[in-house]
């Protein structure tokens, strides 16, 4: 019996060895398992709190949209659309009632005078085409129609002698006025009129060489390409270099001169378009700088040292290096704290973005107002808007944007004020602006310059014409008048010795 307990007792140690054995290596399995598994629930986990902050920025996202008002009838409207105006209730077209009514201007004169009579009966009575009846009640009219004369190619040989000048030590060759300096070429020169006409196209109307040379095929039959068009804007603008010439002297001595730059291209490159204008004169420059040597050569270095002159700009930098009375411009002051606002919606309600404002306003009014007040009395408001000025720039604000803005009205204390001063100045810089907004389409249309030549040419073609517009000037005549004048070799300029009639043209 108690060998036959001992190999029961054996028996059974040897299969719960067994069992122990079996659930360890289920165990060591399962252990295994939960290390290689471990990695991807961390993993997952991650992805998880990922769509959950997710979620939660769509669902903020969707609750802001809703709040918005909708531009249409469930139609979504992409970003850079501009949001639709609220209908709103519009006056009726027109002069108000008891007005005298805007008609076109009648013509100065009557080029062709054509009787138009009706069919007369055999009494010599004025009778009705249709039914020959005699007309009763006869009155005669006058019906002024104005057209424009079908535009067709002349062309014209000149016959002209040549010979060599042993003084002057060059070949002289005989030339009509409305000639063309001569040049040799195997096909026909285009005319004063076709040159004046592109360069106001391409200039004025801003088309592409392209358009140019279809209108000119369609309308006058003239066959031309778009790089003949081009070398005849370059040629244009050599032979009127001395006019730029000469509005650049007329804006370095006028009183008051705004300014303003933008980007351009030239030739597939970042370049700069630089642009001073005051009421008669613009000049245009295209320069691959923005630095302060452009407009120091542009100017001068002694602008507003012999003259007195003002200049008018922006914020940039690099206008601070003329020490001349100069005005900055409040338009831009204005929206660098509408732009900051809006950035930030909590500096909406903020003291120091409200008293700067309010102080903008009131300056603006008072220079509104300056007629009606006694001298004494308006100097004495000015006196106290630059005393509140002052203090606002010398104010401690806690806020980066509130010292940032302090600090500029701090360095351009006098230089915010100087409109108040002198009636002739403007508290912005519009002018300049207005001045860019043509340049600024055109760069948008055909995507600015090929060349460095064309960009020139552009240059002295935009500021002339432009010039022309400010003055009252016939544009076509004027540039028709200077190519000439450079022909001949006579010095003209748009300031005194151009006779060319002012009419009330808009720039």
């Amino acid at each position: 019996m108690e060998g036959l307990s001992l190999l029961q007792a054996n028996d059974f140690l040897w299969r719960e060895n067994t069992r122990l054995r079996q659930e360890n290596d289920q165990l060591r399995q399962q252990i295994h398992q939960q290390d290689e598994s471990r990695p991807l629930v961390v993993r997952l986990r991650r992805q998880c709190d990922k769509l959950a902050a997710d979620k939660e920025r769509l669902q903020k996202r969707v609750a802001e949209l809703s709040r918005k008002p909708r531009t249409g009838p469930g139609d979504a409207v992409a970003v850079f659309v501009k949001p639709a105006i609220a209908a709103r209730r519009r006056k009726t077209p027109g002069r108000k009632a008891g007005h005298a009514a805007a008609l076109r201007r009648m013509p100065e004169a009557v080029d062709v005078h054509q009787e138009m009579p009706l069919p007369v009966d055999a009494a010599g009575k004025v009778s009705c085409p249709h039914c020959k009846t005699r007309l009763a009640r006869v009155r005669r009219h006058k019906r002024l129609v104005e057209d424009i004369i079908p535009a067709r190619v002349i062309t014209t040989c000149y016959h002209t002698t040549s010979g060599y000048c042993p003084s002057c030590r060059r070949t002289i060759e005989s030339r009509a006025d409305h000639q063309p300096p001569a040049c040799d070429l195997p096909h026909a020169q285009l005319g004063i009129n076709a040159l004046s006409t592109a360069a106001m196209m391409r200039v004025c109307y801003r088309l592409p060489l392209r358009q140019i040379t279809q209108l000119f095929a369609d309308l006058p039959g003239l066959a031309l390409s778009p790089g003949a068009v081009c070398k005849q804007l370059v040629r244009l603008g050599r032979w009127l270099e001395d006019q730029y010439h000469r509005l650049k002297q007329a804006l370095r001595a006028a009183g008051v001169v705004y300014a303003d730059e933008t980007s351009w291209r030239v030739d597939g490159r970042n370049a700069c378009l630089w642009t001073l204008t005051n009421d008669t004169h613009t000049l245009y420059h295209v320069d691959k700088s923005r630095g302060r040597k452009v407009i120091t050569g542009l100017l001068g270095e002694t602008f507003g040292l012999e003259n007195s002159g003002t200049l008018v700009s922006d914020f940039y930098s690099v206008y601070d290096r003329f020490d001349c009375p100069q005005q900055k411009c409040l338009a831009h002051l204005l929206r660098e704290l509408r732009e900051t606002s809006a950035r930030r919606p909590e500096l909406i309600d903020h003291p120091f973005f409200k008293r700067c404002k309010r102080l903008i306003g009131e300056m603006l009014r008072l220079r509104q107002k300056k007629d009606p007040l006694a001298p004494a009395a308006y100097e004495h408001q000015v006196r106290l808007l630059e005393k509140r000025l002052k203090q606002l720039g010398e104010s401690i604000e806690k806020d980066p944007d509130a010292r940032r803005i302090a600090a500029r009205l701090r360095k351009y204390d006098t230089r915010l004020t100087t409109f108040l001063h002198k009636p002739q100045v403007n508290a912005t810089n519009n002018h300049a602006e207005r001045a860019l907004r043509p340049a600024v389409v055109m760069r948008k249309i055909i995507g600015g310059n090929r060349s460095q030549s064309g960009a020139q040419a552009w240059a002295i073609l935009a500021s002339v014409m432009r010039t022309a517009r400010q003055q009252g000037r016939d544009v076509l005549e004027t540039i028709q008048t200077l190519l000439k004048a450079a022909w001949a070799g006579k010095n003209i300029t748009l300031l005194t010795d151009l006779l060319t009639p002012a009419k009330n043209n808009t720039s």
